[in-house]
């Protein structure tokens, strides 16, 4: 999980200055001594963690703790301030071209996730009303080609290719020709990569630059190489120019030094994070959710824009009616499951939550709630749909046989009757007269 190991040092440093009436020099000089210590360990660059600690010692001991919080909440109001500004303080959105035809070029080294990334972006593009147009600018990495029209089917996106050219400037003037004369209204240019940093590279995408010029250009970069990322981004900004960084596997990097880092030294903003594998899990980039989610105060906003995204209109009036009637059933069980999935799963979902990460949930947990969804998934797809609708006629030999249609004990089987039990029980209440399922909450 993202910041996770930072995430879990400083909320134990502010946890020892709770139930201190009032601070002392020494007690603000110790937390800040572990703050460094937990920054540094997460990979921050070490400029930056010097800054950082210094302006939020220097507000920590001017500050006039307010009435209504005690000496910890200040400085916790303090740190997460300087938090959201160190990551860019607001979310930069992306940017479109005035003309209504705009132009995003995607740069970045070798084993970024590039060309997924590029794929990414069109589908999170698609959803918020654009029409985008891929292309394939990489002619030199085997197979690139191929893997981005792969990439632009499973987004249902066209890729624009000439394969018997092997001059990546004319390929992307051509691009921008088709796009606009099709009525596409962004095109996402992929550029080839290279290990490292080197002129040629930089010429390459010089060259692209000046023929297509491009509205914003994108860095993608790797949130597992740490501070390397952030050197690549300042490389690519010194010799090519970047617009904003797009940051890719901060779902396996626990640190998170990188996102962290790099608006402070390139000046740059990170735009996006890549969050999973999957297509739709490339996220924008919010400083100050991000914060609040570092320092265990949860992000109500993006899991209600999660929930919302989610929310299936005409599946929710039919669980409510469900609801009212008192009839809810193993199908909607497996149902509601399904829209966990479809919101992310529960590492994302816990991850949003206000005081989970002072609740001792580690990822081992998420993982051990994961793999009973999904053994609960197996059970309920085992039983008839007259089990599902009526449990009741689970008998000792029908719990046998669904036992062995999923690999599960029938102990597993005793414990999902009882969790349904439980949760038609508490779902019954929404079945008085009068009560109404919350919105953001309905279809989950």
């Amino acid at each position: 999980m993202a910041f996770e190991g930072l995430s879990e040092k400083l909320q134990n440093v502010f946890a020892g200055l709770k139930g201190k009436g009032s601070l002392t020099e020494a007690d603000i000089d110790t937390a800040m001594r572990e703050v460094k210590l937990a920054l540094l360990e997460a990979d921050v660059n070490f400029k930056v963690v010097k800054e950082f600690v210094a302006s939020v010692k220097e507000k920590a001991m001017g500050a006039e703790v307010m009435s209504s919080l005690t000496p910890s909440q200040q400085v916790i109001k303090i740190v997460n301030s300087e938090l959201t500004e160190l990551m860019g303080g607001v979310n930069s959105k992306l940017t479109y071209s005035p003309s209504g035809f705009t132009v995003l070029m995607m740069v970045g080294l070798q084993g970024t996730g590039k060309t997924t990334t590029s794929g990414k972006l069109a589908a999170w593009l698609k959803q918020n009303g654009k029409k985008p147009m891929l292309c394939a600018c990489d002619i030199y990495r085997p197979a690139a080609i191929d893997q981005l029209e792969v990439v632009g089917q499973s987004v249902n996106t066209p890729v624009f290719t000439m394969r018997d050219c092997k001059d990546p400037v004319k390929i992307a003037k051509a691009a921008r020709k088709e796009a606009e004369i099709k009525g596409y209204d962004v095109l996402i240019v992929d550029t080839a990569g290279r290990l490292q940093i080197d002129e040629e590279l930089m010429d390459e995408l010089a060259d692209i630059k000046k023929e297509i010029k491009p509205h914003e250009i994108l860095l993608v970069v790797d949130a597992l190489t740490g501070q390397d990322a952030v050197n690549a981004a300042v490389g690519f900004n010194e010799k090519l120019g970047i617009d904003g960084i797009i940051m890719t596997k901060m779902d396996g990097d626990s640190r998170g030094g990188a996102a962290l880092s790099a608006k402070k030294v390139t000046g740059k903003p990170v735009k996006f994070i890549g969050m999973g594998e999957k297509m739709d899990a490339l996220e924008p980039f919010h400083p100050e959710r991000m914060a609040s989610r570092i320092l265990g105060m949860g992000d109500i906003l993006s899991l209600i824009e999660t929930a919302e995204a989610a929310y299936d209109e005409e599946q929710a009036k039919k669980l409510e009616k469900k609801l009212k009637k008192n009839q809810f059933t193993l199908e909607d069980f497996l149902e509601q499951m399904g829209q966990i999935k479809k919101m992310g799963g529960l590492g994302k979902l816990m991850g949003m939550m206000p005081g989970m990460g002072n609740a001792g949930i580690k990822d081992e947990d998420i993982e051990k709630g994961e793999k009973e969804f999904r053994q609960m998934e197996a059970i309920i797809c085992s039983m008839t749909k007259e089990e599902r609708n009526d449990p009741k006629i689970l008998n000792a030999s029908r719990r046998k046989r669904i036992a062995a249609g999923s690999g599960q004990p029938v102990s597993k089987i005793n414990n999902l009757v009882k969790r349904y039990e439980e949760a038609r029980k508490m779902m019954k209440q929404f079945s008085k007269p009068g009560a109404k399922l919350p919105r953001m909450f309905r279809g989950m």
